[in-house]
C-alpha cells in the first residue's frame, strides 16, 4: 500500500470531510487530493520517476504533508529531512540518497544555500512558501509543469522512505523503508489502540519523526489532522478542547510542559482517546501523574527508525490492573511486542535467554527495514545472526511485557531526539583546549537524558565549560550540545587508549547520586 493510498483511502469515504487543518483553515479530503495529484504530475514532468529521491525540509505545514503524498503518487522516494540538523550533516544526508529534488520552506532558506553548491545531484529546488533567487516558487514551479501523473508506478511494496539516522562513528546512515514496513506499523497502531470512526488527531511534534507517521492511521479512518506549526503547549491545550482532538502525540519532555501549565486543569480533554508518547524515557512518578490530570489515556509506543514506532505498544488500558489502579509495576515497561513483530532478547554470541534475563533487544518481522542505504557492512552487523539488533538492552517479564534498561550504543535521546556522543565528542575536540572527551546521557526529569561531557583539557590550556558548551553550540546545535561538562583531570582509558565510557558514567551518576542523599 503506497503512502498515498492512506489519503485515497480517508478520501474514499467522503472527499468534502476536513482533512488538513492549520490555524483556522481546513482543506477538505478532495482537495488534499486533488492537490498532490498535481504535485505528482508536475514531478514527473520536470523528470522524476520511479525510485527517485526527493527531500522535504520543513516545519509542520499542510503543504509539506500534501508534498509526501504526491512524491508517493508519482512513484519516487520520500527522504523527510530533520529542520534541526545542521547544514553538513543535511548535506551528507543529501548526498548519500542522491536526491534530486527539494521541497523547502523560505526561513530554511540560509541551511539550504550554505549546502547547494556542493550537491551536484540536487537539479530541482522548490520554496513552499515564499521567493529565493536561486530557487523555483511552489505555484510557478506547479503552473509551468502541470501535467497528468502516470499511474505505472514502481511494484507495490517498494521503496517508498529513506529516513536519516546517526551511526557511532557520527556519520549519518539511510533507513531503507519499504511500503510494506509502513504498511506494518499502520496497521499495528490501528490494532494496538483504540480508534473510532473518523478520529482527529493534533501534530505539534515535527511531522518528520514519528508523529508523521502517526498521521497514517488516522487519515485511512477518515480522519482530520490538525497541524501545529510551531509548539506551544497553551495553543495545544486549546486546540484539544475546540477541535475535540481524539488523538496526539508528544515525547515525555514535552508531556512534562503539559503537567506544568497552569491551564490543564481548566481545559476539557474529555475527547481525548489516546496521548501517545514514545520516543524517549518517561518518569514513572511523571506518568501516573499524567494518567491521573490527563485522564487513562496514555499509550507508549517503542521502536526505532528501522522498525518505526511499533516493536512493542503500552496501550492505555495496560496502565491499569483489572481493578482500576494504576499499574505501577508496569510503567516502566514498554509494552508487549505487536502481533505482527517477533521481539527476543539475545546475548553476544547469538543464543536467547531466558525470561527475565538481560540482554540485547532483537526484533523480526515485516516491521523491520530493508537495511542501511548503499552500506552494506552497516546492514550486516544490525542483522546478525538473522534478527535486527536494537542496540538496546532489555529483558521481558513472565506477562510478556519488555522493559528497556539500557543502550549497548552511545545513543543520547534527549527531549526525544538522537543525539549520538562521536558527534558531540568531534565538536569537543575542535575547542583549542580540549586534549579529550567522553560523552554520556545522564538521567533527566525533563529531558529523558541529559547530555553530559567530561573533557580533559591540553596541558597548560584554561577553558571554563559554559565557553566549550558556546563553542559546540555553534558547530553541532544546542540540542546536541551537552547540557553539562565538567573538567577532568585524566579520562579513564583501557590499556590500548580507548576511553573507558561505562566508568566515566559510572562516576558521574554515583556523584550525583550520593549529593542527593
Amino acid at each position: 500500500m503506497r503512502l498515498a493510498e492512506y489519503l485515497d483511502k480517508g478520501a474514499s469515504l467522503g472527499r468534502e470531510a476536513p482533512c488538513l487543518t492549520t490555524g483556522g483553515v481546513t482543506v477538505s479530503y478532495g482537495d488534499v487530493q486533488d492537490r498532490s495529484v498535481d504535485i505528482a504530475g508536475a514531478l514527473q514532468h520536470t523528470g522524476i520517476g520511479a525510485g527517485d529521491r526527493v527531500a522535504v525540509l520543513s516545519a509542520n505545514d499542510p503543504l509539506a504533508l500534501t508534498c509526501v503524498f504526491g512524491i508517493s503518487r508519482a512513484g519516487a522516494v520520500w527522504c523527510p529531512v530533520n529542520p534541526r540538523n545542521e547544514a553538513d550533516e543535511n548535506r551528507q544526508l543529501f548526498q548519500l540518497f542522491g536526491c534530486r529534488f527539494l521541497f523547502f520552506q523560505e526561513k530554511f532558506a540560509g541551511l539550504v544555500d550554505k549546502i547547494r553548491a556542493q550537491l551536484p545531484a540536487l537539479e530541482w529546488l522548490v520554496c513552499l512558501d515564499g521567493e529565493v533567487a536561486w530557487a523555483h516558487t511552489f505555484d510557478s514551479w506547479l503552473a509551468e509543469h502541470r501535467a497528468k501523473p502516470d499511474v505505472a508506478l514502481r511494484p507495490d511494496g517498494g521503496l517508498c522512505m529513506l529516513a536519516g539516522t546517526g551511526g557511532t562513528t557520527g556519520k549519518p546512515k539511510g533507513v531503507r523503508l519499504t511500503e510494506n514496513n509502513m504498511m506494518t506499523s499502520t496497521a499495528l497502531a490501528l490494532m494496538s489502540y483504540p480508534f473510532g470512526d473518523r478520529p482527529r488527531y493534533l501534530a505539534l511534534a515535527p511531522l518528520t519523526h514519528s508523529a508523521g507517521v502517526l498521521t497514517f492511521p488516522i487519515l485511512s479512518l477518515g480522519g482530520e489532522v490538525v497541524i501545529m506549526r510551531a509548539p506551544d503547549i497553551g495553543e495545544f491545550l486549546r486546540l484539544i478542547e475546540h477541535h475535540q482532538i481524539t488523538h496526539a502525540f508528544l515525547p515525555p519532555t514535552v508531556i512534562y510542559g503539559v503537567l506544568d501549565h497552569p491551564d490543564l486543569d481548566s481545559r476539557d480533554l474529555s475527547s481525548l482517546r489516546c496521548l501517545w508518547y514514545g520516543a524517549a524515557p518517561m518518569s514513572p512518578t511523571r506518568l501516573e501523574e499524567a494518567l491521573s490530570r490527563i485522564g487513562p489515556v496514555l499509550g507508549q509506543l517503542f521502536g526505532q527508525t528501522e522498525a518505526p514506532n511499533m516493536i512493542a505498544t503500552l496501550a492505555p488500558a495496560d496502565h491499569f490492573r483489572a481493578d482500576g489502579s494504576v499499574a505501577t509495576e508496569r510503567l516502566t515497561s514498554a509494552g508487549r511486542p505487536t502481533p505482527l513483530t517477533t521481539v527476543a532478547i539475545m546475548d553476544e554470541n547469538g543464543a536467547m535467554v531466558s525470561r527475565g534475563q538481560r540482554g540485547e533487544i532483537v526484533v523480526r518481522g515485516p516491521l523491520v527495514m530493508d537495511g542501511y542505504h548503499d552500506n552494506p557492512t552497516a546492514t550486516a552487523e544490525v542483522s546478525a545472526f538473522g534478527w535486527h539488533h536494537t542496540g538496546d538492552i532489555g529483558y521481558l517479564d513472565d506477562d510478556g511485557f519488555l522493559f528497556v534498561v539500557d543502550r549497548a550504543k552511545d545513543m543520547i535521546i534527549s527531549g526525544g531526539f538522537n543525539v549520538y556522543s562521536a558527534e558531540v565528542e568531534q565538536a569537543l575536540l575542535a575547542h583549542p583546549a580540549v586534549k579529550d572527551s567522553a560523552v554520556v546521557g545522564l538521567p533527566d526529569d525533563k529531558w529523558g537524558e541529559r547530555v553530559t561531557a567530561a573533557v580533559e583539557l591540553r596541558s597548560g590550556q584554561n577553558a571554563g565549560a559554559d565557553d566549550i558548551i558556546a563553542f559546540v553550540k555553534e558547530r553541532i546545535g544546542s540540542v546536541k550540545a551537552p547540557k553539562e561538562i565538567e573538567i577532568w583531570t585524566e579520562l579513564p582509558r583501557s590499556k590500548v587508549g580507548k576511553i573507558l565510557k561505562n566508568e566515566v558514567r559510572g562516576a558521574m551518576r554515583e556523584q550525583r547520586s550520593g549529593s542527593s542523599s
